[in-house]
């Protein structure tokens, strides 16, 4: 089955304690690639939440932003670092000796300067708070798989029509290298005929010789069963509950090869058009391929 790395989902649950937001996305890359954004009091929850993504997807960028809200009074407090108010009382006092002010230093000026009170970092009950992360990343990790394999389907529909007409020019070329020796001895025949004026003749048998072996060298015959035996193995890895990217992939270099190995064969004008439309085809699978997991 086909999945598509390109993948958005998000999970908001409001009715726990503490509330959650779970945003994840998905992009290409080449191996995978997790990049966590998670409050600083749950970061000992980091190699989990990385593990029960490894468990579900092989390859790509994801991209995973967990939030959570706490919806008590009792769990928020502030801490008072009471150096850093001293310290800025004292700069302040002497600005009034230095600049004689006699405006009274308010609590709301001192409150107010930076650091002096912030939130207390609050120990969380991690075994409670996993549970509840844990059921919001399946979840999301189901809504995100949901979307990668209906963008898959998509991209599976477009290998299948291109694949199918790989097929066709397959066809077209054996047609056309399926007459090679009586091509290549016409040849032979024609440009004898053109350098001796057609003044000589020259034994059939030795035309029909040195065309055999000419022909034996373009035959394309391993080539096209080898072509024939990939498209066959694609077919297999698409419609395959593993994740195939990285095969596809090398099996594009292998048809790549084939054609190559074909337009250097067959000395055909026909055949070498053809080639050169299945070789534009192979480059848009291998561009849709780059979005395969």
């Amino acid at each position: 089955m086909i999945k598509s790395m390109t993948a958005f989902a998000r999970l908001e649950k409001i009715k726990d304690k503490p509330n959650i937001t779970i945003e994840i996305r998905s992009y290409n890359s080449r191996h995978l690639d997790i990049a966590l954004r998670i409050p600083h009091g749950c970061l000992p929850l980091e190699d989990k939440i990385k593990g029960l993504v490894s468990e579900r997807i092989v390859r790509g960028r994801i991209e995973i932003a967990v939030q959570i809200r706490e919806n008590s009074d009792e769990t928020y407090e502030f801490e008072i670092n009471e150096a850093t108010a001293a310290a800025y009382h004292k700069a302040l006092v002497q600005l009034k000796e230095r600049f004689n002010i006699g405006t009274e230093i308010s609590l709301d000026l001192l409150a107010g300067a930076s650091g002096i009170i912030k939130p207390a970092e609050l120990e969380r009950d991690l075994e409670t708070l996993w549970r509840i992360i844990k059921d919001g990343m399946i979840e999301a990790l189901n809504d995100l798989d949901e979307m990668r394999a209906k963008e898959g389907s998509f991209i599976g529909r477009d290998f299948s029509k291109r694949l199918d007409y790989i097929e066709q020019c397959i066809d077209q070329i054996e047609k056309n290298t399926g007459d090679l020796l009586l091509y290549y001895q016409d040849r032979l025949k024609e440009r004898i005929a053109v350098l001796t004026n057609g003044m000589i003749e020259i034994d059939s048998g030795r035309i029909a010789q040195e065309a055999a072996h000419i022909a034996d060298k373009s035959d394309i015959s391993e080539e096209i069963v080898r072509v024939q035996s990939h498209i066959k193995q694609f077919r297999e890895i698409m419609s395959s509950d593993e994740p195939g990217g990285r095969k596809l992939n090398f099996l594009l270099q292998e048809f790549n090869r084939e054609f190559n190995t074909m337009g250097a064969k067959a000395a055909s004008v026909n055949v070498s058009h053809i080639i050169v439309e299945v070789k534009s085809e192979l480059e848009k699978l291998r561009e849709q391929v780059q979005n395969v997991e």
